[in-house]
């Protein structure tokens, strides 16, 4: 196995050693990449203590050969037999799966050895970069950053959120992306108030707030930026919402350095929305994880409100101010986590919402 994939698997290896494990069963694609360099669809790995095999089908054998150093077999009985009879071959005993796992492969599988659910374990590996991972996550976040400035350059009243979504999207991939991170949020006017708002066919309009959320993926890494810029002159309560959401940004910001809690950053975030008297309108996590998933550990999000902030994390700190019938403001940057405190990998947002004319 290659070098960097051997020490990943050691790391598992491990993982499984603490768990009294013998197997692993590892079908999350995401953790297969990680784990073998593989990005083929439809694939298992198989961990044991002292070896790990990649199982495969015929359709991406001379993929796995130019990808993966790690040993692979070409299954023909499907995946969850094929595991099964290499469960008794072995003699495992306590094997481990993770929670993609749908019930009916289960079901298959579990009738071979004692299955053990695990929570996060590859996950948990995944959430410290290493030196070729935050290049890659550079990479990934300078592409996105190109797009954002190629939006601000051709954006004008009269496109469709649509139409701005393809372009910056077509526009990515021609810098080097080879795909989206995740669906392109192109929220203008009241839609702005929705979090989440996808791009539509609704008609930028003259003095609409747009909020854009976006990522180019890299080598499989993702980033996540959002901005939010109006086009031509906007109600000022969302310019004041801006300055707001800014500063809630830059305190947690400050507040990023290792041993750190999600929790922590997260009230360090959201009391300056708070004491500003919005923090109704903000409802949703601060931040989280990013790599080879949009959404990893750890970060100020639910899940990870008590976990420990480590050197080598990267993750996004994403307040914002959503006012029904108005619009919304988020600015979202992506940070990695140092020895000394934090490293914003994604150049900083203008302090005063930018107004194009």
């Amino acid at each position: 196995m290659g070098g960097i994939q051997m020490t990943r698997i050691a790391q598992l290896q491990q993982q499984m050693a603490r768990q009294a494990l013998d197997g692993m069963v590892v079908t999350e694609q995401s953790n297969v990449r990680y784990l073998t360099g593989f990005t083929g669809e439809e694939t298992y790995l198989l961990v044991t203590p002292d070896a790990a095999l990649l199982i495969t089908d015929s359709r991406f054998v001379e993929q796995a050969k130019l990808q993966t150093k790690t040993p692979f077999m070409t299954q023909t009985k499907g995946l969850t037999a094929t595991i099964a009879d290499l469960i008794d071959r072995d003699g495992l005993h306590r094997i481990g799966f993770e929670d993609t796992v749908s019930y009916s492969d289960y079901a298959a599988m579990s009738q071979h050895g004692t299955w053990v659910a695990t929570t996060n374990l590859v996950g948990q590996i995944r959430e410290v970069k290493d030196a070729g991972e935050v290049a890659l996550l550079q990479k990934a976040i300078d592409i996105t950053m190109l797009g954002y400035e190629h939006v601000i350059a051709t954006i004008r009243p009269g496109m469709t959120e649509q139409a701005v979504a393809n372009d910056l999207e077509f526009f990515m991939r021609e810098q080097g992306a080879e795909g989206v991170a995740f669906e392109t949020i192109v929220a203008s006017g009241a839609r702005g108030a929705m979090p989440h708002g996808a791009a539509t066919d609704k008609i930028i309009a003259v003095g609409d707030v747009v909020t854009l959320d976006f990522g180019a993926q890299y080598q499989g890494y993702m980033a996540d930026i959002t901005r939010t810029f109006a086009v031509g002159a906007p109600d000022t309560r969302l310019i004041e919402a801006y300055r707001i959401v800014f500063a809630a940004q830059q305190a947690g910001a400050k507040s990023l350095a290792p041993g750190v809690t999600g929790q922590a950053i997260d009230k360090a975030t959201r009391d300056v929305i708070d004491t500003a008297g919005y923090g109704k309108y903000f409802g949703h996590g601060t931040g989280h994880g990013i790599g080879l998933s949009i959404h990893e550990g750890p970060g100020a999000w639910r899940p990870y409100k008590h976990a420990n902030q480590a050197t080598g994390n990267v993750e996004t700190i994403e307040p914002g101010i959503y006012l029904p019938g108005i619009g919304g403001i988020r600015i979202e940057d992506d940070f990695l986590i140092t020895a000394a405190g934090s490293r914003q990998l994604s150049p900083q947002a203008p302090p005063e919402l930018l107004i194009i004319k």
